[in-house]
């Protein structure tokens, strides 16, 4: 494997990262800006207020989004990373 070689398929890995982490960190920031805007305007500032949202927001989405992670992942790998291994 040469050089191009190495930074092609480590190009194509941050930019699947990239895509799969996306949803997460949207969802992550809207509901931070949600719930920081409700604290502001209601002058409750209490911690879990800010935690348990988020992380049930977070998880639902995951839930939505595993299919399209999991087939990203599994194209990445049999087009780019098996053919590698494979091909020596």
């Amino acid at each position: 494997m040469t050089d191009a070689m190495a930074f092609d398929i480590l190009r194509a890995a941050l930019l699947i990262s990239v895509k799969l982490s996306a949803p997460l960190l949207a969802v992550a920031l809207v509901a931070g800006a949600v719930i920081g805007l409700f604290q502001a305007l209601t002058s409750i500032q209490e911690a879990t207020l800010t935690f348990v949202p988020k992380v049930a927001l977070m998880l639902a989405v995951f839930w939505v989004s595993m299919t399209f992670m999991t087939a990203t992942l599994v194209d990445f790998f049999t087009a780019r990373v098996v053919p590698l291994i494979a091909g020596g």
